[in-house]
């Protein structure tokens, strides 16, 4: 079930983005499966990718393409992976951006191929290749929500962001989707998003932007801890909005596209996390109180990865001292326990490490059982402080992946 995930937003067309959708019956029949953008000749381009070691191929392929031509378009499917499948997975990614550069009469490195699904099955590539000429016929500046069901796998809803503002009196627009519901604990991506804007801005500067902003938004959410080889975040700008190219991340249109910017990734960031396999509560874990930023990462992640944590979250389990017992496995140099602190939903639980003198049950009770859980941990030690997003792990996360091939 997704907790408290709001409806697909609608979102205006951007000048100079074209979206298809197509099916190919990759995975399953009657589903929409491929999905491709285009953009303008001149648009910015930039991603970053999974820095899982056993990455996919067309994860490999992007890398390599992007910055060699101008990106023209992303080739999109789901129901498949292309990921361990060797020499034989880049050949087939490869044909599938040889057939888009021909129907379109761009260069091949003008492709960006994108694939999400099983891992180690083999890509069907005549499939992807009949699609995309259905595809290519389907192109529109509104087919945003329909592409945000062709990306989906265990996705229970599409996910979808804008934001618009104001800057000297022109208009931009900043809107996106991605996808992912397990195997989320992104490493310098999503499991995928692509998020667009009509701004005019230096790829160098879109690429530092985005580099940033994914540390504020999908770098820190987790469903269960597993990194895909996948994941793939891609930012692109159009500049057809008509300003002056950004240069800059200190201009003060920057800025202002940085926030907007911001405000959408996090909200795909943080409607994975409410579309969690399985998922009854959304969590946020805030660790402050850190003598570095990095102790504040590390202690919230290993929180929001507990099984016995995210377990009794489930069951509305007031067991707050299994959130003590990660903190002191944590690994935080010169933690003093004695200056712990733990809030849940506003509820004093403990403190100076250990019960706080006026916690009841009752409250523990109160504080787990709403579908909307903050955490708040103090160390005590400095000013430092992080957030990270998570789920519970319900009976249902377990049933989604021991079928999820079936």
């Amino acid at each position: 079930m997704a907790v408290g995930l709001h409806d697909f937003p609608l979102i205006p067309e951007i000048k100079g983005v074209r979206i298809g959708v197509a099916e190919a019956g990759i995975k399953k029949p009657n589903k929409k499966d491929v999905v491709i953008f285009e953009f303008c000749e001149g648009a910015s381009v930039t991603g970053v990718f999974t820095q899982n070691a056993f990455c996919a191929a067309p994860v490999r392929i992007c890398q390599k393409h992007l910055g060699q031509a101008g990106s023209r378009y992303l080739l999109i499917n789901t129901g498949n992976a292309n990921a361990g499948t060797g020499r034989s997975g880049l050949e087939t990614a490869m044909k599938t951006c040889d057939e888009l550069a021909a129907k379109t009469g761009v260069k091949v490195e003008s492709i960006l191929p994108f694939s999400t699904g099983v891992i180690g099955e083999p890509l069907p590539v005549d499939k992807i290749i009949a699609a995309i000429p259905n595809a290519l016929a389907n192109l529109s500046g509104d087919n945003w929500q329909a592409a945000g069901v062709g990306i989906m796998t265990t996705d229970t809803l599409p996910k979808g962001s804008v934001r618009t503002f104001e800057f000297e009196g022109r208009s931009y627009t900043v809107a996106g989707i991605s996808k992912g519901a397990g195997m989320i604990r992104p490493n310098m991506a999503t499991m995928l998003g692509y998020v667009c804007s009509d701004i005019a801005m230096e790829v160098g500067v879109l690429q530092a932007i985005l580099k940033d902003v994914v540390n504020r938004s999908f770098n820190r959410i987790t469903v269960d801890s597993d990194t895909s080889t996948n994941d793939s975040c891609i930012a692109v700008a159009t500049g057809v909005a008509g300003n002056s190219v950004v240069t800059s991340v200190d201009e003060p249109l920057a800025k202002a596209f940085i926030a907007a910017f911001t405000e959408v990734m996090q909200e795909l960031a943080h409607a994975i996390v409410r579309d969690g396999e399985g998922a009854t509560k959304f969590v946020t874990v805030e660790v402050v109180g850190a003598a570095e930023v990095a102790d504040a990462t590390k202690t919230a992640f290993e929180i929001a990865h507990s099984p016995l944590v995210k377990t009794a979250l489930f069951a509305s389990d007031p067991n707050w001292g299994r959130i003590l017992a990660v903190v002191g496995r944590a690994g935080v140099v010169g933690l003093d326990v004695d200056k712990v602190q733990l809030h849940i939903n506003g509820f004093e639980i403990a403190r100076n490490g250990g019960r706080s003198p006026d916690y009841l049950e009752e409250h523990g009770k109160q504080a787990m059982a709403p579908q909307e859980i903050h955490i708040v941990l103090d160390l005590g030690m400095g000013d430092a402080s992080d957030i990270v997003w998570t789920t519970d792990f319900s009976h249902e996360y377990v049933t989604i992946n021991a079928e999820y091939r079936t």
